[in-house]
């Protein structure tokens, strides 16, 4: 429940302490983050400033992500417009926010489709992120909450704070994933004891930090906490944030084996129903959100998952009979085998050649060798296959119908991936001058034709050991990031340390004061009312000396709950004294103070305090004072605060405009007023 109670205290994304947490994880040097083609659209639409036209350049320097984009200018992404044809006229109808987002999660997909962290499943975390991407969009054309092209952008980027945790901390992030049983609140309070943070903060640290807008990174980070968390019920973020916890629960499915998918209708139909959508619609849109959710993977090369058609998972339920056809069939298992591998020396093999009778001569003997081939008969195949699968050695024709092998492996050189597969070209000819031209090109070796299979062989030995030198190489870097890791993890928790009660777990007074000082200058900016309360427990003392510390102790503990529960979702609460407690309302005026002061006591009043046989009635005493002119600076107005709750406890009830009073006698199980 940590989760829940950083955000009812107005922990926000842009918080300091919360952005000081993002630093730290970037220092490490493995945090997944966009690269490529996705980096540079990233950089040139930073700024309001760029064209079309040099947008447009830039896209097309990555085919695969060419195709992508205009399939979703085609209607993916509810635009049921003339057929797209051109990168510009997708970028027209998609606009600079969605292209942007979809750069990011495709690059992301691209080089993350498995990692180093065993119990993590990369196919189903992005089977599933996919389908949520989908369900985001389908639902979006219902709610209106967003753009269809911006949700999808949020479902296919909600649950990118697992990848990170993955990434960052394989082994550690392995051993806790095969603990829990599932994506449970327990899961998170672990994220949090292990690494001071969760994968629902972190995913929203991460949004807001590329770009994304702050009302999409907070519905990322929200979504799957506790509904009193959640924004405002009627407004957009709090729609968003019902949408997304559909597609979460449509993203199951596809973790879900065909005997189960019918047991996740009820969570789904309910999920839905707050949405009111029901019925034949709710059924029109999962159909929807799993019919696209089937092209995209396969566009995205996806490995085939069992997903039913909702409607028939609908009436299997209802009629308790388990799905029998499916919509998308699993090939068979010979099918996706793959080749064995002797005693771990094996390499991973892309061959790029246009001649089909080269393609089969060479695999059948790299077969018999015991490794993993893949062929592709174009740049533009060769280009997307390298960056998905990432070979350790690449077997490269010189000249391919649609371009130059050269070009090819130039272009690949520019990569992190690329720079570290070993090249190998294939000529007709020793030309020394053009051989030359090859290793400029970033070529390690070369065979000519007719290939002699001995020759071949010898030389890819010869790559294997420069490949294992790099394995070794990166072990060693793995190393250093996984110390890096360890270091910010402590960091991280000497830090949450410093800015925490150790007692009520609620923020100290050194974050208080930096929080207040970051709204003072927002308000100062917009001239927004902000007030700062002063809150004590009356006649704390006298009880803490008539029953000791231990009571003492959990009476602060109970005022904190009952004040955190009371207040709203964006004010921040923090421990100041031995008695008291801070609050700061941002966007309050003395009246709205006033009235929520009367609340913070009615709520203390009515929670009886009970510990074993001891029942107590407590009162609190509120002091505020709003921000002015007069007002110097976020001491002066905490220190106003702190005068006015001073006089509260002498004033007499209802005395004054700035202080709160309710009196009662502490009394084990009676109360006199």
């Amino acid at each position: 429940m940590q989760q829940k109670d950083a955000y009812m205290n107005g922990s926000d994304l842009a918080s300091p302490h919360a952005l000081s947490k993002l630093e730290r994880l970037r220092a490490t040097g493995n945090l997944p983050s966009p690269k490529g083609v996705a980096l540079a659209i990233m950089r040139a639409t930073h700024g309001d400033d760029v064209s079309i036209a040099e947008l447009g350049r830039i896209i097309k320097t990555d085919p695969a992500f060419v195709g992508r984009l205009i399939k979703a200018a085609n209607g993916q992404l509810g635009y049921g417009r003339h057929p797209i044809a051109s990168v510009q006229d997708a970028l027209m109808v998609l606009g600079l926010p969605a292209v942007r987002a979809l750069a990011l999660g495709f690059s992301l997909l691209a080089s993350h489709r498995a990692g180093p962290c065993e119990a993590f499943d990369y196919e189903g975390f992005w089977a599933s992120s996919l389908m949520r991407a989908t369900a985001m969009q389908t639902i979006a054309l219902r709610t209106r909450a967003a753009p269809a092209d911006e949700a999808y952008c949020i479902g296919l980027l909600s649950r990118i704070g697992e990848l990170a945790l993955a990434t960052l901390y394989p082994a550690q992030y392995s051993d806790l994933l095969r603990s829990n049983a599932a994506e449970s609140d327990d899961l998170v309070a672990r994220e949090r004891e292990a690494f001071a943070l969760d994968h629902r903060e972190l995913a929203g640290l991460m949004l807001a930090d590329w770009g994304v807008p702050r009302a999409f990174s907070n519905v990322v980070a929200l979504h799957a906490c506790a509904e009193s968390t959640w924004p405002a019920e009627g407004t957009r973020e709090a729609t968003l944030c019902r949408s997304l916890a559909l597609a979460a629960e449509l993203g199951r499915l596809c973790e879900t084996e065909s005997a189960g998918q019918v047991q996740r209708v009820p969570a789904i139909r309910a999920q839905a129903a707050a949405l009111r959508i029901e019925g034949a619609d709710l059924n029109e849109t999962c159909d929807a959100a799993i019919r696209d959710w089937t092209e995209w993977s396969s566009l995205l090369q996806l490995a085939p998952r069992k997903i039913a058609a909702f409607s028939s998972l609908v009436a299997a339920g209802e009629a308790a009979v388990a799905v029998s056809a499916p919509v998308v069939a699993e090939p068979p298992v010979a099918a996706r085998s793959v080749v064995a591998k002797p005693n771990g020396r094996y390499l991973r093999v892309l061959l790029v050649e246009a001649d089909a009778a080269v393609r089969a001569a060479v695999r059948a003997l790299l077969d018999e060798a015991g490794h993993e081939v893949h062929e592709v008969a174009t740049v533009e195949q060769a280009a997307e296959a390298a960056i998905l699968m990432q070979p350790h050695l690449m077997i490269v024709e010189w000249s391919l119908p649609d371009g130059s092998g050269l070009k090819l492996v130039e272009r690949l050189r520019q990569t992190r991936v690329g720079r570290s597969i070993y090249v190998l070209v294939l000529t007709s000819h020793e030309n020394e001058q053009r051989l030359v031209e090859a290793f400029e090109c970033g070529v390690d070796d070369f065979i000519t034709k007719p290939i002699n299979g001995r020759v071949l062989l010898a030389r890819m030995r010869a790559g294997m050991r420069v490949v294992k030198l790099h394995e070794e190489i990166e072990r060693d870097r793995e190393e250093i990031r996984q110390f890096a890791s360890e270091l910010a993890v402590s960091n991280r928790r000497l830090q949450d340390v410093a800015l925490t009660d150790p007692l009520t777990v609620l923020p100290n007074q050194r974050y208080f004061m930096d929080r207040v000082e970051q709204e003072w200058s927002a308000a100062s900016r917009s001239q927004r009312p902000t007030v700062c309360m002063a809150v004590a427990i009356d006649g704390f003392s006298q009880l803490a000396g008539t029953y000791g510390q231990a009571v003492g102790e959990a009476l602060i503990k109970h005022v904190g709950m009952v004040l955190k529960q009371a207040l709203r979702g964006h004010d921040v609460l923090a421990r100041s004294a031995s008695d008291g407690f801070l609050v700061l309302c941002p966007d309050t005026d003395e009246t709205g103070a006033g009235l929520l002061a009367e609340r913070l006591r009615r709520h203390v009043g009515e929670a009886t305090f009970k510990l074993d046989r001891l029942q107590l009635r407590i009162a609190v005493h509120v002091g505020f004072a709003q921000r002015n002119a007069s007002t110097s600076s976020p001491e002066t107005l905490v220190k106003q605060a702190s005068s006015e709750l001073s006089a509260a406890k002498g004033a007499v009830p209802g005395f004054g405009s700035a202080a709160v009073l309710a009196r009662s006698a502490i009394g084990e199980g009676a109360v006199t007023r």
